[in-house]
């Protein structure tokens, strides 16, 4: 999905001189033509070279579900640019390292994205431009940066770019068949999270394409009709598989602000969708609705799903007359599993040509039911890389495999079963969270010595995040003070749940925290639960 950029400015050149007035996109009660969709891509790209954006340069995009997300993101792209997409959910330190890591020569942001912006902009020497929907006094940030709104990008003629992107360093490849797709697109980055330290930036290099367009033609979905989706853009698979896939299948894309439980098979009836993504716990929480007796009368033939609950797979494809199909793929490289033959509880069997096995920790292969570290092989070799981690690359990568960090099986048919994460990191609602995003956030608390973020099993699939403190001699300090603490410094997705006090964390005799012995001691009665109390966490502090 990462050579996303390679195919944008062709494919919807073909689309809007095939079909300029069919519809492309639709918002609220939006809707965008192919005609008005790229108009506004060159609209933005121009806007972009207006204010100094040139080929080669990275841009941050902090902005929630909108169309003009997707004109930045594609109009980059159209003048050789490339996008970071940006949690909004971002704060402090965590945001800081994305836009220095990345070296963004500009921003572009959501009025709410401002004023955490504010607060590390000013340390950041790459940025030129911030570019945002407030006032243009808000976004004068510094005299260093020039505030512009999105509005004046806009405001731009349509035409294409007069700009030269001649030979662009850092093109994606697009391995089997991409159509005509230019090979000269600048590599944008996506930041996943780490394990114990911050976020890495992942750089693709090449692309899966015979992979990706085999999970494509499994969501059967025809020309003209109606793709889904309320996952946020600033993620792949939004950006990835429903936006990009919407392009590729010459469909339309429906884009819901944020996704509601509620909500979301009406929103299909409203679009006429025939398909949308889920994560991790959505499927659960969509089951939990209370029945209504239109719930099978909907539009929706197919649901792709990373983490469909074992328990709730079948209910949920009856209960809403859809089909599962089932996948796996990351950021971190390319690659897919595929299960669109209902096998429930598998994540499937490799689709395209990458190959994939479950090895031991010195990495021979296990037999079928033996779990272990799931692998994946291109014959292109390494698609990837952590950007400015040469050795977090080489270790993703040795031996010639890409180690997911994730534990797996397979069955004695082929298919891939997944059983959990082999990285101290955690999922929470489709969320990656990093042990560091939360322990360098409270390690700076006054009254605490240290701490330690770990998973913790999740009602609804996935994982809750507790953390495990340990206080200075004679201090006190009340767990909702704590959270209180942690909100505006942390994504309000990674504040933790649970919080235990105790005397000491066990190490290992090289002083590394034990997070596997913290997993298995889980709750306990001294942990603390904010949701039995009733603390509420601010979304946007």
């Amino acid at each position: 999905m990462v050579w996303a950029n390679s195919v944008f400015t062709s494919l919807m050149r073909e689309r809007q001189m095939a079909h300029p007035e069919a519809v492309w996109l639709l918002y609220g009660d939006e809707k965008y033509t192919w005609q008005e969709s790229w108009n506004n891509v060159e609209r933005v790209a121009n806007g972009l070279i207006d204010v100094g954006v040139m080929p080669g340069d990275r841009v941050g995009i902090m902005m929630s579900n909108r169309p003009e997300f997707l004109w930045v993101h594609i109009g980059l792209s159209f003048i050789g640019a490339s996008s970071v997409p940006v949690n909004t959910a971002q704060r402090g330190q965590t945001l800081k390292h994305i836009l220095t890591d990345s070296s963004v020569t500009a921003v572009v942001a959501d009025g709410e994205a401002i004023p955490p912006l504010r607060d590390v902009l000013v340390d950041i020497p790459s940025i030129r431009v911030l570019i945002g929907d407030a006032p243009v006094g808000d976004l004068n940030i510094s005299h260093n940066i020039a505030g512009i709104t999105l509005d004046s990008l806009l405001a731009h003629s349509p035409g294409e770019p007069d700009i030269d992107i001649g030979s662009i360093t850092g093109a994606i490849q697009p391995s089997g068949n991409a159509s005509n797709a230019s090979s000269k697109a600048v590599a944008g980055i996506l930041y996943t999270s780490g394990t114990t330290g911050p976020p890495k930036g992942v750089t693709p290099k090449r692309a899966d394409a015979k992979g990706f367009r085999r999970v494509l033609s499994s969501l059967q979905v025809h020309p003209g009709e109606v793709i889904y989706t309320a996952l946020p853009l600033f993620h792949g698979n939004a950006l990835g598989v429903s936006m990009l896939g919407s392009i590729m299948l010459d469909a339309s894309l429906a884009l819901s602000k944020r996704f509601s439980a509620s909500r979301l098979f009406d929103e299909c009836r409203r679009y006429n969708a025939v398909e949308f993504n889920t994560l991790g716990g959505m499927v659960s929480m969509l089951c939990k609705q209370p029945p209504r007796p239109d719930d099978s009368d909907n539009p929706v033939r197919t649901v792709l799903s990373a983490g469909c609950p074992v328990e709730y797979w079948d209910y949920f494809q009856k209960r809403f007359n859809v089909k599962v199909v089932e996948w796996f793929g990351m950021v971190d490289a390319p690659g897919y599993l595929l299960n669109d033959e209902g096998r429930i509880g598998s994540m499937g069997k490799p689709a395209g040509d990458v190959l994939f096995k479950v090895v031991d920790d010195n990495g021979v292969e296990l037999s079928p039911g033996e779990v272990g570290e799931l692998v994946l092989h291109h014959p292109l070799g390494r698609m990837s890389e952590y950007h400015n981690l040469p050795d977090a690359t080489d270790d993703a990568y040795r031996d010639g495999w890409f180690h997911t960090g994730d534990l797996a099986e397979t069955g004695t048919d082929g298919y891939f079963y997944y059983r959990g994460r082999k990285k101290e990191s955690m999922r929470r609602r489709g969320e990656n969270i990093s042990a560091w995003e939360v322990e360098s956030v409270l390690n700076r608390h006054p009254a605490i010595v240290e701490c330690a973020a770990h998973a913790v099993p999740s009602e609804l699939g996935e994982d809750e995040v507790k953390v495990v403190v340990v206080l200075k001699k004679g201090e006190h300090l009340d767990p909702s003070e704590l959270l209180q603490y942690c909100e505006g410094k942390m994504a309000y997705y990674a504040i933790p749940r649970y919080v235990e006090y105790v005397d000491e964390i066990e190490k290992t005799p090289t002083q590394r925290i034990r997070y596997e012995e913290l997993k298995k001691r889980g709750i306990t009665s001294s942990t603390w639960d904010r949701e039995k109390v009733g603390h509420q966490v601010h979304k946007n502090a």
